[in-house]
């Protein structure tokens, strides 16, 4: 399976609606956005069928001008792409100021809640969480989970503390114990691997356009499955910060005539006030 291939075509459109739309108070034509998708490789018929799934989730707004369809984001939608805006140029991808603090949650359910189990692990897992034991999960810093677990329904069935380690704990030991490092730093290495060579190479504008969003969408992918844990406790050749540097070398080396191209090829309009679901 190629890198494009396992990038799901939804994490795609976010990754462009959050460079093209994000912030301008505009909307994208249906056909501007098949265009730029077939240059990464996705087809016509599924960019629209991913179009019409994200409008029906309330992920993404549709409006209409004449015969043509235009794709906007929702309040749902834009609160998800600024929250990658904030791990990708904010955040980032090493934790060098962690304060010693963690969180610690634990729940207890039913045997036979085994859907709700699983929802919640998931949710703890995208959160940065770790199993130190069977009901008892730990991540880095301070991590508000109140929404997360009232989402799920199960405030009732959760407890959360902060915490530090005793001293004289293998706190290095501890993260080895709790988090698949081995995974996460093959995922770093990978990236950079990939896009590497791209810090030197010159594409044409419109396949600038297409590496973008994939640099972008790939390196999301990346840094929304790392728990940030911290630097020092980590291995001493630990990739993310080559894999960070790779990324705003290529980013900063593409955006320019992936605006060019943007700019040339993208059809966008105004945000009118209600939404047209027609069509």
């Amino acid at each position: 399976m190629t890198t494009e291939e396992s990038l799901r075509p939804q994490s795609l459109m976010l990754t462009f609606l959050g460079d093209q739309v994000l912030g301008r108070d505009v909307c994208v034509y249906s056909g501007s956005v098949i265009d730029v998708f077939a240059r990464v490789g996705v087809g016509e018929q599924a960019t629209r069928s991913t179009l019409t799934r994200m409008v029906n989730r309330g992920l993404l707004r549709r409006q209409r001008e004449g015969r043509r369809m235009y794709f906007g984001l929702t309040e749902h939608s834009a609160a998800v792409l600024r929250d990658g805006e904030r791990r990708i140029w904010q955040t980032g991808a090493v934790n060098r100021h962690w304060d010693g603090t963690w969180t610690l949650l634990g729940f207890s359910l039913p045997e036979s809640w085994q859907r709700q189990r699983h929802d919640l692990r998931s949710k703890l897992t995208w959160s940065g969480f770790g199993p130190l034991f069977s009901g008892l999960w730990i991540a880095p810093g301070e991590v508000d989970v109140a929404e997360l677990v009232a989402e799920l329904g199960l405030s009732a069935h959760v407890k959360v503390f902060r915490a530090h380690a005793d001293t004289g704990m293998d706190i290095g030991a501890m993260i080895e114990e709790t988090w698949e490092l081995a995974e996460l730093a093959d995922r770093y290495e990978a990236f950079v691997r990939r896009w590497q060579p791209w810090e030197t190479r010159a594409p044409e504008a419109d396949e600038a356009l297409a590496q973008r969003l994939l640099l972008q969408a790939e390196w999301l992918r990346v840094i929304r499955r790392d728990p940030r844990l911290p630097v020092k406790h980590l291995p001493d050749d630990w990739p993310a910060e080559q894999a960070e540097k790779t990324f705003r070398r290529v980013h900063e080396r593409l955006t320019p005539l992936a605006k060019e191209a943007a700019g040339r090829l993208l059809d966008l309009v105004a945000v009118r006030g209600g939404t047209d679901d027609a069509g």
